[in-house]
């Protein structure tokens, strides 16, 4: 585990203990669902890259597939 310090106003702070909030477990949801939207668009980046060099389909290669699978059965 890591600890990361924030400065808030002192009023926001007596605002959501008040209010009852456990500020420390909304800020490491608030960062882990941050970090968890950074990996998904890393992986994101990294799966149109892998995409960007396989070549297209040829035209009519769908409907020459659903055909086929439909005459199949």
């Amino acid at each position: 585990m890591s600890v990361v310090s924030v400065r808030v106003d002192k009023k926001v702070k007596e605002t959501l203990e008040k209010a009852g909030v456990d500020v420390a477990k909304e800020v490491r949801g608030l960062l882990e669902g941050l970090a968890w939207k950074v990996e998904l668009n890393e992986r994101l980046e990294e799966l149109d890259k892998s995409l960007s060099k396989v070549p297209p389909a040829p035209r009519g290669f769908s409907a020459e597939s659903v055909r086929e699978d439909r005459e199949s059965h």
